[in-house]
């Protein structure tokens, strides 16, 4: 049993993986040290994948958030905000446990080795309701109050927190362009000692970053209860034996809420139930 769910995790991990390399397929930008500018950019991918990335062909609907938020015209504000409410009726956090880049990161961290992995603590579903208060701060009402002439806001989240951006964009650039090493300042230090603690934190938490900080699951797990895909339970084959919540590294539990706004739908509930009574 263990071997087969082993088996089925990898395989999730490698969809992640040609996913990832699907959206950051411009590999010569790792060679030259540049970003892709063409009209893919204008386009958005479904996970958290840094614009600034060398690598990415699409742009992160995050950072595409901030940018254009608190312009006057609103056509690719919408057009942005169309777009997750697409993805996220349509998958709900799927997205996260399967397409996500930073999730598969952090996936493969926490098989690194700890002597004592944390499954949860005192004040984490409190602590969960951080990347709400992110997303309405740091994504939509600073953009949107604090903007330029042109209209447009700076990307506080991605400038000030997001350590996605500084692993996928912000390291790579600054070791391919000597220009750049020059221009370093605290900002800099700061964005590489908060992507520190997250690396540290994914080796000991599961996927601390989806669960506190990131605003994209948090756009997502608004959709989770009504998307389209979506988990059911047979409640007359379920036998309430516990195996589902055991499984869960989110600390979901499916008999009670199986498309609870956590659920990233990696499927580990689905492949432990004995009965297969999650479909």
């Amino acid at each position: 049993m263990d071997k087969r769910k082993s088996t089925k995790e990898w395989k999730r991990h490698g969809i992640q993986a040609l996913w990832g390399l699907l959206t950051n397929s411009y590999l010569i930008g790792f060679a030259q040290g540049k970003i892709y500018k063409g009209k893919l950019k204008n386009l958005c991918v479904p996970g958290l994948n840094c614009y600034s990335c060398p690598g990415a062909v699409g742009a992160c609907p995050i950072g595409a958030l901030q940018a254009v938020i608190g312009n006057w015209n609103f056509k690719f504000a919408f057009y942005v905000a169309g777009f997750l409410m697409f993805v996220g009726a349509l998958m709900g956090r799927f997205v996260c446990g399967w397409l996500c880049p930073f999730g598969l990161i952090q996936d493969l961290l926490h098989k690194i080795p700890f002597p004592k992995k944390i499954k949860t603590f005192h004040g984490d579903k409190l602590l969960r309701k951080l990347k709400y208060v992110i997303l309405l701060v740091f994504v939509i009402l600073l953009p949107m109050v604090l903007v330029d002439i042109l209209g447009q806001g700076a990307p506080y989240f991605c400038k000030l927190i997001c350590p996605a951006g500084t692993l996928e964009g912000g390291i790579p650039l600054v070791l391919l362009n000597k220009s750049m090493q020059s221009a370093l300042g605290w900002l800099y230090a700061w964005k590489n000692v908060l992507l520190l603690i997250t690396i540290f934190l994914s080796i000991i938490i599961y996927r601390p970053f989806c669960k506190y900080i990131c605003p994209l699951g948090a756009v997502y797990s608004v959709f989770n209860p009504i998307s389209v895909f979506r988990y059911r339970v047979d409640k007359d084959t379920c036998i309430d034996c516990g195996a589902c919540a055991e499984a869960c590294k989110m600390q979901v539990e499916p008999v009670k809420n199986v498309n609870h706004p956590e659920c990233i739908r990696c499927g580990e509930c689905k492949n432990a139930c004995p009965v297969k009574a999650i479909h």
